[in-house]
Parts: structure tokens; sequence; C-alpha cells
């Protein structure tokens, strides 16, 4: 397939998404599509997909000008789309799941199963995507669920694939694998399109990279010819850091301990097992491990969302194993949820609202039942200014932003004010280069005034730039502590994945 968009626009109102871009694939191909968050890729995206309908331009395959009106026909004329948040259900088997809305029929209009069954089986060996046909995709962890989207896509006979950020939930090794699969779709004849923010990954699979910028294609490069600094700097339209800088590592008095915590999840098993952790003044401490292993229990238990089973939890010197949200919240601690849309945001509120989510039954944003309206707009848009929320108002509902600008303003409400313990969870997962380096300052920042930061991630490199002290969790426990100057990004994986890498031939944690 030989695909070209040629000068679509597609305005929302008098925000101009796209405007005037031509961009294509062809056959064999894998075009790397980088931007900012909010830059206008997924919206193009759906574009070709037949979610949207442009306001100007065309759809042209091979040399045809075609018109989707929606996904069906997209489908229909080969394109295939595997969206950020998977498209699946996950009561459903992975074969239930593939099928579903071109369920195969055989005699007497019976539902074919085992051509089903055959052909996902076979789709399955031929791009090395293994997973069990009868399994139920709600027990899949991440990385097969995205094998699953992908199948669905081959299934349906798709020349062009379209990812959109696809690797903004894999583990290291998950990514290594997700870059076989596309390489063998490269290999089969199929064009790849690879939406991402993560400049080395584009440059490590793509044969070309465009590069998106406030709606508008503004460069075009083959990665044997370009940096990452240079893709950064023609993302963003500045250049930009790609360094942490940060203070000596001086750690004062503890801010909060953790001691003998257990967490129990609602089917009795132990999400976090025995863990005892101190974080000090002037410290950030890395959580690593692969999602699932404990650590979104332990960030629930130091923040009030969960009860402690036993153990207890202290913060500067108080008790506050029993606390709730609230008063936690009022103690000094500031938390950034992994999932800004389900936990940190209300999407149908404005920003303005959302930037007084954790503060606006307190002066002076209220006067007892009476909101100040006045004076929460004026802080809003001091926030949103200090941590370059970009908006369109402070009336619009935050589900208008982007995912970068919302990140921002959850960063911006959390550390707007003065607080003694950051816990940040996942705080950069799916933005892009240049919110990120806002984020990364404003953590450090914490840090060198004085403040602990308790940070988990999933980003290998992240934990090694922004952590004085990592320690991995492992199916609810620690297992290890390394120094980020002593350890590397292989060694941590291999932690992660249970492999003891102490001992003269690494061996498998229990």
């Amino acid at each position: 397939m030989d695909l070209e968009l040629r000068g679509v626009t597609k305005r929302f109102g008098p925000i101009v998404a796209n405007e005037a871009v031509d961009f294509r694939v062809q056959g064999g191909e894998v075009v790397a599509l980088v931007g900012e968050n909010g830059a206008g890729k997924s919206t193009l995206m759906n574009v070709l997909y037949g979610l949207y309908d442009a306001d100007e331009g065309d759809i042209v395959i091979d040399g045809e000008v075609r018109r989707f009106p929606g996904p069906a026909a997209a489908i229909d004329a080969g394109i295939g789309m595997v969206h950020q948040h998977f498209m699946l259900v996950p009561v459903f088997t992975v074969l239930e799941n593939v099928i579903l809305g071109v369920e195969p029929v055989g005699s007497f209009g019976r539902l074919d199963r085992t051509a089903a069954r055959e052909r996902v089986v076979e789709l399955s060996e031929r791009y090395g995507l293994e997973v069990d046909p009868d399994a139920i995709v709600g027990d899949l962890p991440v990385g097969l669920r995205q094998r699953v989207e992908i199948i669905k896509v081959l299934f349906r006979d798709a020349a062009l694939v379209v990812f959109d950020e696809p690797t903004a939930v894999l583990t290291p090794a998950e990514v290594e694998e997700f870059f076989e699969i596309v390489r063998g779709l490269r290999a089969s004849g199929r064009g790849v399109v690879f939406i991402t923010h993560k400049l080395l990954e584009a440059l490590e699979v793509a044969d070309r990279i465009d590069v998106i910028r406030r709606g508008r294609i503004v460069g075009s490069a083959e990665p044997a010819a370009v940096t990452e600094a240079q893709l950064a700097e023609m993302m963003v339209g500045r250049p930009v850091d790609l360094e942490v800088d940060k203070a000596p590592f001086t750690p004062g008095d503890v801010i909060v301990e953790l001691e003998d915590v257990v967490v129990v999840e609602d089917d009795g098993r132990r999400a976090v097992d025995h863990v005892s952790l101190a974080v000090h003044e002037r410290e950030i401490v890395g959580i690593a491990g692969v999602q699932g292993n404990g650590q979104s229990a332990l960030v629930d238990a130091v923040c009030g969302l969960r009860p402690v089973e036993s153990g207890g939890v202290r913060l500067a010197g108080r008790d506050v194993t029993t606390a709730s949200p609230r008063e936690i919240h009022a103690a000094g601690v500031a938390h950034i949820p992994q999932n800004r849309q389900d936990h940190g945001l209300i999407l149908d509120f404005t920003v303005a609202e959302n930037m007084v989510l954790d503060s606006y039954y307190t002066e002076p944003h209220s006067h007892g039942i009476v909101m100040d309206w006045d004076e929460v707009h004026e802080h809003a848009r001091e926030r949103a200014d200090q941590f370059d929320v970009r908006r369109a108002g402070l009336d619009v509902a935050v589900k208008t932003l982007s995912g970068g600008n919302q990140q921002k303003l959850i960063v911006a409400r959390e550390l707007g004010r003065d607080v003694r313990l950051t816990v940040a969870d996942q705080p950069t997962r799916g933005v892009d280069i240049g919110s990120i380096e806002h984020v990364h300052d404003r953590l450090v920042a914490e840090r060198d005034a004085g403040g602990a930061v308790l940070l988990v991630s999933t980003e290998l490199d992240e934990i090694l730039a922004l952590a004085d002290r990592i320690v991995v969790m492992y199916r609810g426990r620690i297992v290890a502590e390394r120094r980020p100057e002593a350890t590397s990004a292989t060694e941590l994986g291999l932690l992660m994945a249970g492999v003891h890498t102490n001992e003269p031939e690494a061996e498998i944690i229990p």
C-alpha cells in the first residue's frame, strides 16, 4: 500500500489541530511520527482511520482519493490502528476479542471457531505474537494484550498498521519484543506508522522520522542523519536539556518511614509483603519494578488510599498509618498518580476547578460554603503560567488538554504549595520530551529545596537519571537496593524480572 495524506487540515472550533499536513508511508516502510503532546499526531491518524472528518485535504491510497466515513471503511481499505488505550473486552478470550465484529461463519450460519482459531494461531506464529487463544484478556499482562491488538489488525488483513504510543506501558524487555514484531511487519511488506514521543525508540526502529509541531510537519529525517538532541529541538522549537542537573546528594532527616508494611488485595493476596523503607530530606528514592509487583499499592498506602494490614507508616516521626488522604495531604504530602485521567483529574471539570480539587474547601478558595471564584481563577492562572500548562482558557474542560498538559496541571496543583514529601507514580508516562524535562526539573527542585521524593517508574533511564537511591520491587517485596552510579539498566531489568545478580551465576528470586 502507498498512502498519502495531502494538505490535511482538522479544526476543533477555533483550535487548529492539523494544518495543511502532507504525510506519506509506503509498504515495507516504518515511518515514525514524533511530536509534543497536543502537536496533532493522534488527530492526524484519527483522520486517516475515519474517526474524524478532515476539514480540508485528501487521503490517497495507491493513487486513488478515498473517503472514510468511519473506522469500518478504513479497515476495509486495509488500514489498522492499535490505539494507546487498548480496545479490548477484558472478560472475553483472546480469540473472541480478535474475531469480534468479523466472526467467520460456517455451515448453517454457525460461528466457525475452528477456522478462526487456525487463523489466529497461524498469524501468531508467523509474526512472533505467541499468545494463548483461550486466555482471558483481563488476565494477561500489558505486553500480551498489545499482541492481541496486533493480531486483531492482522486478522482483518491490514496492509498499513498505525501504532499510537505503543511502548508507553511496556517494560524494557517487552519494548524489544515489540520492535522485533515491527520489523517482522515491515519484512512482510506492510507499512507501519509509529506515533511516539520517545526519540531513541524512533531512531532505533524507523526508516524515516517526521516531526510535527503545533499541527504542522516541520521536518523529516533519516535516523542515521539526525541526533536525539536535534529531533528534540525540532519537536519543541527550542534546545532541550536531555541531562538531569541536580545538587550533590546530601541526605538529611527521615521524612517518611515504612516499617514492615503489609498491604492486602481484595482477594487476600499480599500486594506489599513486609516492606521497610525510609526516604530522607534532599533525597529521591526510585522504586523500579515491572507493573503489578506492589509499587502502586505501596504508593496508595503512603498516601492513605489503601489500608495497611500490618506494619506502620510515619511522616516526620508522626504515625500516619491510619490517617485519611486529606489528613496526609494536609501534612505536606503531594501525590502525582500513575493514571492522571482516572485518579488525578475530573475530565469534565474546567482547568480552574481541577487546579483546586485538593484545596477548594480551604481559605482563600472558599469562605465557609461560598466559593471565591475570582480567587480560584487567579490561583489557577498563576499556577498554570508557572508550570507551563498550555490551555485555551481556564474555563475549558480539562479533557480538551493534551496528555502532557494534563500531567503538568497535576504537577502544578500538587507542587504549587509547600510540601515535605512528593510521591510521584509514573510521573512522565505518555508525555513528550518537553513535558518530561519540565516534570524532572520540578522533582529535582523539590529535592534540592529540602523535600523528599518517592519516585515510581518503569522507565529505567528516568530512575537512573533522577534517583539518589534505587530499590527494586518484585512480587511485593524489596529485593535489591542500588546506587545509580553503581548499577545499569541491564542489571535493574534483570532484578525487575526476578533474576538475582549478586551471585556468581544469576538465580531466580523466589
